[in-house]
C-alpha cells in the first residue's frame, strides 16, 4: 500500500527525534540536503544510490529564504518543492529547514550517511570556498559524507536553457560583460579582499520591524487599527556596513557613536560577527538610534514608522575627542569608509580628520526622512570613492530632470572625487572612473523582499573592490550582485556572504 506523502513531512524538531529513534532502533540513516526545485533524471539517480546506502532515507529541503542558486530561483515555492520530494518512493522522511548556516542541519540531525550527488561534487571551490570548509567540519563527528553514482544533471543548467529570466538587453549585457572578464578574474579580486584593514565610521542604527494585521477602522478616529503579530530587531546602518565588509575582509574596526539615554550596546556587539571591533563613543543627549517599522506582515507592506534619535550637533567636547581619535586611529588602515546617514554623528572636524590621515577614503552620505535633504555629498570633498543612489546625486546637483550620466560627471567634478557610482533603482546602476568614463550595468535581481538595507550592502563590497583597484565596469557588476541578494533579506537580518555573491555571479557568467 502507498504511503501518502504528506504522512513523511516532518518539523525539524520532530524528524531530529526521528533518527535519533531509528538509529536507537540500529537503522542506518542516510541524509540528501539541497533545493530540490526541479526532479530531473539525475536527481532521480542520486536519490536511488543514496538510498542504497542506508536502511531509511531522510531529505532536507531549503527553504525559499536560504536559496543561494542566483537568479530567479527558487522557480517553485518552499511547499510545492516540500510535497514533491515527498511524493518520491525513495524518500521515507522530509522537511523544511533553514540553511543560513550551510549544512547546520546536518550537524544537528546527525545521520549516519550524508549523500552529496554529482552535481554538489562539480561546484566550483571558488565559488563555495566557505561552504566546502563547512563541511568538512562534519569529519568532526561520526556522519560518513559519501558520493552518490550517477551523472551530473544540474537544475540551473536546466532553467537557464528553458526560462528567460532576463530581458534581451540584460542577456546582451552579460554575454558582453563576460567576453571582457572571466568568474576566476572577479572571485579573485573577492578573495584577494581578505587581508584588508578596515576602519568604518558611521551612524549605527537599530533596525525594529513590527509585524501586525489590520483589524477594521477605529469608531472614533480615521485611522486603522492593527493586531500585533511578532516583532524583530536587527543591527542595522554601520552596524549592518560592518557585517557585509567582515565577510570580505578580516579585520574590521567600527567607530560609531550611541546613546546614553538607552545604548543597548549588549546587543550590538551580539550582533557583529566575531572580526569586528568596536570604539563606542557615547553621547548623553539622546538614545542610540531605533528606527521601529510596523509592517503588514501579509502584504510586506511597511505602514508606519518612529525614529528614536537625537541628530544635534554633537557637544564641541565630544566632536573633539571622536575627530582626535580618528586621526591617530585611521592612518593604519588599508580602507576607510565613512557612512554619513546625516543623524548628527559625523561633522567638519571628524571629515577632515578622515581626508587628511586615511589612505583610501570611500563615503556614503545618504538622504532619508531623517536629514530632509540636508544631508548632500557636497558638504565633502576630495573622497577617494563615493557611492549615492539617484535621487541623492540628483539633490546634490539640484537637477531634477538632466541626464543623470552627466549629472554624475559634474557632482564628481565639484567634489573631486576618484570614483563615483550612482544606483539607479531598477535601472541598475552607473559608474564613473577616475578617466571619467561611465559605465552602466543592468539590475539582477528578480524578487523584492525589501529595499531597507541594499545601498549599505552595495557601498559595503563595492569600496573595497574599488580600493584594490579593481575596473569601474566590475565594480558595477559585483555591486549589483549584491544588490540582488540583499533585497531578498528582510530588513537587515543577516548580511551578504562572499560566497552568495559569487554563487550569484557564477550562475550569471553561464
Amino acid at each position: 500500500m502507498a504511503v501518502d506523502p504528506q504522512d513523511k513531512i516532518f518539523s525539524f524538531e520532530d524528524l531530529a527525534a526521528k533518527v535519533r529513534d531509528l538509529k536507537a532502533e540500529g537503522k542506518k540513516v542516510v541524509l540528501s540536503h539541497g533545493v530540490f526545485d526541479l526532479i530531473h533524471p539525475g536527481i532521480i539517480q542520486h536519490l536511488n544510490s543514496a538510498r542504497s546506502m542506508g536502511d531509511v532515507m531522510i531529505v532536507t529541503v531549503i527553504k525559499d529564504k536560504d536559496v543561494r542558486r542566483g537568479p530567479g530561483r527558487p522557480v517553485f515555492p518552499e511547499v510545492l518543492r516540500l510535497n514533491n520530494v515527498a511524493s518520491l518512493a525513495q524518500v521515507d522522511y522530509v522537511c523544511l529547514v533553514d540553511d543560513e548556516r550551510p549544512f547546520e542541519c546536518v550537524r544537528i540531525l546527525n545521520p549516519d550517511v550524508f549523500a552529496k550527488g554529482q552535481a554538489h561534487q562539480e561546484r566550483d571551490q571558488e565559488v563555495n570556498r566557505k561552504i566546502f570548509e563547512e563541511e568538512r567540519d562534519l569529519f568532526w563527528g561520526e556522519i560518513q559524507i559519501r558520493e552518490t553514482d550517477g551523472f551530473s544533471m544540474r537544475s540551473s543548467h536546466i532553467l537557464r536553457n528553458f526560462f528567460d529570466l532576463y530581458p534581451e538587453d540584460t542577456k546582451l549585457f552579460l554575454k558582453n560583460f563576460f567576453k571582457r572578464h572571466t568568474f576566476k578574474e572577479i572571485a579573485d579580486y573577492l578573495h584577494g579582499m581578505e587581508s584588508l584593514r578596515v576602519c568604518l565610521i558611521g551612524d549605527g542604527i537599530i533596525d525594529e520591524y513590527h509585524y501586525c494585521e489590520p483589524m477594521g477602522k477605529a469608531g472614533k478616529a480615521n485611522l486603522v487599527v492593527n493586531r500585533f503579530l511578532s516583532h524583530e530587531v536587527f543591527a542595522g546602518g554601520a552596524f549592518a556596513i560592518a557585517n557585509h565588509v567582515a565577510g570580505l575582509c578580516k579585520e574590521v574596526h567600527l567607530v560609531t557613536m550611541l546613546g546614553l539615554d538607552n545604548p543597548r550596546a549588549e546587543f550590538i556587539r551580539d550582533n557583529l560577527k566575531p572580526n569586528v571591533t568596536t570604539r563606542f563613543f557615547y553621547r548623553d543627549d539622546g538614545p542610540t538610534i531605533t528606527k521601529t517599522r510596523f509592517v503588514h506582515q501579509y502584504l510586506n507592506q511597511k505602514l508606519f514608522e518612529v525614529n528614536y534619535i537625537n541628530d544635534t550637533k554633537l557637544p564641541p567636547s565630544l566632536d573633539r575627542e571622536v575627530a582626535d581619535y580618528l586621526k591617530q586611529q585611521v592612518q593604519g588602515y588599508d580602507l576607510v569608509l565613512l557612512s554619513d546617514f546625516g543623524h548628527g554623528f559625523v561633522s567638519e572636524a571628524i571629515y577632515r580628520a578622515l581626508v587628511e590621515n586615511s589612505k583610501v577614503l570611500a563615503v556614503n552620505t545618504q538622504t532619508n526622512a531623517a536629514n530632509s535633504g540636508y544631508n548632500l555629498i557636497t558638504k565633502y570633498a576630495q573622497p577617494h570613492y563615493v557611492c549615492l543612489d539617484e535621487p541623492e546625486v540628483r539633490l546634490a546637483a539640484q537637477d531634477k530632470h538632466g541626464a543623470i550620466d552627466e549629472i554624475a560627471l559634474a557632482i564628481k567634478e565639484q567634489i573631486r572625487a576618484n570614483h563615483l557610482v550612482v544606483t539607479l533603482g531598477k535601472r541598475g546602476s552607473l559608474g564613473v572612473n577616475g578617466r571619467q568614463q561611465v559605465f552602466r550595468t543592468p539590475i539582477f535581481s528578480t524578487n523584492v523582499v525589501d529595499t531597507i538595507g541594499a545601498g549599505d550592502a552595495y557601498f559595503a563590497y563595492t569600496a573595497p573592490c574599488v580600493a584594490q583597484s579593481m575596473p569601474m565596469d566590475m565594480v558595477t557588476f559585483v555591486g549589483n550582485a549584491v544588490g540582488a541578494l540583499a533585497v531578498q533579506i528582510m530588513g537587515n537580518k543577516r548580511s551578504v556572504e562572499k560566497n552568495e555573491v559569487l554563487e550569484l555571479i557564477h550562475s550569471l557568467a553561464k
